[in-house]
């Protein structure tokens, strides 16, 4: 009984120490004997002395300074530090995905690491920058069975739903189950994603966690195809969120020395760069040629180029031909004319609404204006595209395209 107590005085100094000390706030040895008899357990100075040695012979480094004519002592060593309590604390403020409720929670399980002090400090020094939180609280539950899914392979089930103006949730395919296998668990612009392939379609989706009700995981395997997919998660995140699908290539930039940090940016920081004459840099990079990679391109003028390999740096050119030629002109002055301002907030929304209306007029084989007359006036662009855009611009052109096709048929819209 007498080494009982004694495991548990020690566990309960360590969780003193680690609650309430550090360098600024030593603590006592009278106030560890006052604290250790207040919850029944017996304790002296020289105990106190006796207790801390063994600590530190079983790796916890607690130092002894003199506060005043006593001793004090201090937990030294922690996990985290100051800097990495704050940067994990601004790093779940600014995720969107995480509720208002469950981002007080879990920054003051964060806090807490630093001990009492610190954490009064990081919470006082707190500045709330992320309005735009979601309101889903079932997140965790959500990551939780999806995370059980990814570690035993396992197919999942769920139901998909949109926002409505009255902030309702509104349920995709009638409130039908989506069943898919998945890939990965992504976090990209403030969001979490399910990276997902389907079997039936043959491709893959992202949905966005907070976006999905009733995650469930069935007892069914996920395909070959699925498993290979997880092998290359990282190259596809990297191609597919921003850029809205198109075909994968390898292409190699020639651009002026100013321009590296946004490529970088673009690119990661891992990407090589060889110094060229006249101060410009050649650098091979792997990218989807899709509206959003050309848009990117071009921003940059004569600054940037494409030199190979060659059938790209042909597209490269008929781009820069139909932005330049007198008809290219006339429908940019069309879709300057479509109603689109109201309802767009960013220059990526209204490149992302031209990149839909365009290529599901190609889909079709109809007019560009026709079919923006549809999507504006049965309220999908404004009500449905432009909403969305946050879960659609991450999903290939394909899947966008249909989806928009399906929300017509439901609509009974026809071009």
């Amino acid at each position: 009984m007498q080494n009982y107590w004694k495991k548990i005085k020690l566990l309960k100094l360590v969780e003193l120490l680690w609650k309430e000390s550090d360098e600024q706030h030593p603590l006592t040895t009278n106030y560890i004997c006052e604290y250790m008899n207040g919850i029944g357990i017996t304790c002296d100075r020289r105990v106190v002395t006796q207790d801390v040695a063994l600590l530190n012979e079983l790796g916890y480094e607690v130092l002894s300074v003199q506060v005043g004519k006593k001793k004090g002592y201090y937990l030294a060593e922690r996990e985290f530090s100051v800097p990495e309590l704050k940067i994990l604390i601004d790093a779940v403020q600014a995720a969107g995905f995480i509720t208002e409720k469950k981002t007080d929670e879990l920054i003051d399980k964060i806090a807490k690491l630093g001990g009492a002090h610190k954490a009064e400090i990081l919470k006082n020094n707190l500045v709330c920058f992320n309005t735009r939180k979601h309101s889903n609280e079932s997140i965790y539950y959500n990551v939780d069975a999806l995370e059980e899914a990814l570690q035993r392979y396992k197919k999942v089930i769920f139901r998909y739903f949109d926002i409505g103006i009255e902030r309702e949730k509104i349920y995709r395919r009638d409130g039908h189950h989506y069943v898919v296998e998945p890939v990965a668990l992504v976090y990209n612009e403030d969001n979490y994603y399910l990276v997902a392939y389907s079997e039936k379609h043959d491709s893959t989706a992202n949905y966005r966690v907070d976006r999905m009700d009733g995650v469930g995981v069935i007892d069914d395997d996920i395909s070959d195809k699925a498993l290979t997919l997880r092998g290359d998660v990282a190259q596809y995140t990297e191609q597919a969120f921003k850029m809205y699908g198109g075909e994968a290539k390898t292409v190699v930039l020639e651009f002026a020395g100013d321009l590296a940090g946004a490529v970088y940016d673009r690119f990661g920081e891992s990407v090589n760069m060889l110094a060229a004459v006249d101060d410009k840099i050649i650098s091979t990079v792997d990218v989807q040629l899709s509206p959003t990679f050309w848009g990117w391109i071009f921003q940059f003028g004569k600054k940037m180029r494409i030199i190979s390999p060659d059938d790209v740096c042909e597209k490269y050119r008929a781009k820069a031909a139909e932005v330049l030629n007198s008809d290219n002109k006339a429908g940019c002055e069309n879709m300057k004319s479509f109603n689109l301002k109201e309802s767009i907030q960013t220059p990526d929304e209204l490149e992302f609404a031209v990149f839909c209306i365009e290529n599901l007029a190609r889909k079709l084989n109809k007019d560009a204006e026709n079919v923006y007359t549809a999507l504006s006036e049965s309220g999908i662009l404004n009500g449905y595209i432009i909403p969305e855009y946050e879960v659609l611009h991450t999903q290939g052109m394909e899947y966008i395209l249909e989806d928009i096709l399906e929300v017509m048929k439901e609509r009974g819209v026809e071009v």
